[in-house]
Formats: structure tokens, C-alpha cells, sequence
């Protein structure tokens, strides 16, 4: 089962950082939020990405073309010109790196990946600057026992981004980024039916947080996946700080790997 990760935003609120960089290679720990999130996923076994690129894209490219060179030790020979690898931890993992344009906000960039997708019935769907510690397993088991064509994880942050109102566990409104207001809100870390495709118009103008899941929404086909536990989106410098602090401690909720 594949993950889809969202990593082509311009990430405005972080320019400090993402004036060099896309949003997703900012780092934590000396390691790209890109690769927290990936390992993340890979230790509840789910090993095959498709990466959703747009704005300096190609330091994505270039960071998994020389993945094991910068994760490992290096013997370079300058009198042959040859090099070799040696030592470090490596990863399974299939990732697939897919342009779907510079400014093609979220919802066109998702339906761009359809050919990603391919014949897979269900994939995940995240972004490429959150988070949590939610339970994936959980999380898909959630989704097939509903039927539904899409499901989203709400959790209970500050109310700057998508609020969910919630009938059991069905969403019966969605509001992107409210100013005020409390409740749950759209945490991302979706698993989606391969259906939601026909939601979603190839619009670079597209945006997935309004009109698809507004669609969604208005045809009961949209499911809410209750986490109570960690979750933070880094949209500020404030926020990467809490991150750094978070892992430079040890504790940090979504290490679950070894």
C-alpha cells in the first residue's frame, strides 16, 4: 500500500528556512521532515512513497539520489576518482518522485499522483510537514470497516486549520482554517479509495481542502478518525524548534523506530 506525501508547497509562514529548501527537507535532528516522516510510516511496514513535488523539487530529487552517500561513511579516492560507500543504516524503501508542478496547490497535485496510485484500491495520504504518533494500523482498519471513500484523521490542536464538525464518525462539515472556534480539526494522515479521484478536477487551481472534501462531505463519504494523542504541524520557526527540543530529548512521540 503506497503513501502519497503532499511536498511541493511554497511554506510561506517558514520562509526563514524554506527560502533555500522545500518545506519537507527542512530538518530535525540533522535529518529532512521528510525522512521523519517516511520512517514513520515504515515501521508499520508501509515502505512504498509517492512524493508530490513543486517547488524546489529537485532537492528532493538530489537528496534520495545520494541517499546512502549522505547516510553513510565515504572513502573517496582523488588519485582514481572513485569512491565507495560504507557502513550506515539502509532502508527498504520505494519512493517515487513525481512533478506535479511548481505552483499547483494541494488538490491538483493529488490527482496527479493517480498514475502513482496505479491499480491500488487504497493508499495513504499525508503531508510533508506533519507529525503524530497516530496508529496507522488503526488507522487503515478504521477505513475498510466503513466502506467510505475517504477517511481523515482529527485530532484537537489550535483552530488555524481545517475544522471538522463530526456525527459520530462521520463529518458533516468541514471548514478550512478557521480563525476562531475550537473542536477537531483536519490533521491530515488520510487513507483514501481509490474513487476519490473522480472528486478532485486536474486544475492546478485545485485546492483538496476545499472543494473534493466539500464534495466528500455533501456525499457522506467522508470518515473521521479520532486521535487523542500527538500531533503538530510545522508552520513556523516556533513550531521546528518544538520538534528539535522533542527529539533532541529522546522523547520524541513519533520515534517508534529502532
Amino acid at each position: 500500500m503506497k503513501t502519497v506525501i503532499l511536498a511541493g508547497g511554497l511554506g510561506t509562514r517558514l520562509s526563514e528556512e524554506t527560502v533555500v529548501r522545500p518545506k519537507p527537507m527542512v530538518e530535525i535532528g540533522g535529518h529532512p521532515m521528510l525522512w521523519h516522516i517516511m520512517q514513520y510510516f515504515a515501521s508499520f511496514g508501509f515502505k512504498e512513497f509517492g512524493c508530490a513535488l513543486g517547488y524546489k523539487g529537485d532537492i528532493i530529487k538530489q537528496y534520495f539520489l545520494n541517499f546512502y552517500t549522505l547516510n553513510a561513511n565515504l572513502t573517496v579516492d582523488l588519485r582514481a576518482g572513485t569512491h565507495e560507500v560504507f557502513g550506515g543504516s539502509r532502508v527498504d524503501w520505494l519512493v517515487h518522485l513525481v512533478d506535479t508542478g511548481e505552483h499547483t496547490q494541494t488538490g491538483a497535485r493529488i490527482r496527479r499522483m493517480q498514475s502513482c496510485v496505479g491499480d491500488d484500491p487504497l493508499f495513504f495520504l499525508t503531508y510533508g510537514d506533519g507529525l503524530a504518533n497516530v496508529d496507522l494500523r488503526a488507522l487503515l482498519a478504521f477505513h475498510k470497516s466503513h466502506g467510505k471513500v475517504a477517511t481523515v484523521t482529527a485530532v484537537r490542536p489550535p483552530g488555524r486549520f481545517g475544522a471538522l464538525s463530526l456525527d459520530g464518525a462521520r463529518v458533516e462539515r468541514f471548514a478550512e482554517k478557521p480563525q476562531t472556534g475550537e473542536g477537531w480539526i483536519n490533521g491530515g494522515f488520510f487513507v483514501l479509495d481509490r474513487r476519490v479521484f473522480d472528486y478532485i478536477d486536474d486544475s492546478d487551481g485545485t485546492v483538496w481542502e476545499q472543494q473534493p472534501l466539500d464534495r466528500l462531505t455533501a456525499d457522506g463519504q467522508l470518515m473521521a478518525f479520532c486521535h487523542t494523542g500527538f500531533w503538530i504541524a510545522m508552520d513556523t520557526l516556533r513550531d521546528k524548534r518544538v520538534l528539535e527540543d522533542l527529539w533532541n530529548s529522546g522523547a520524541a512521540p513519533w520515534h517508534v523506530w529502532p
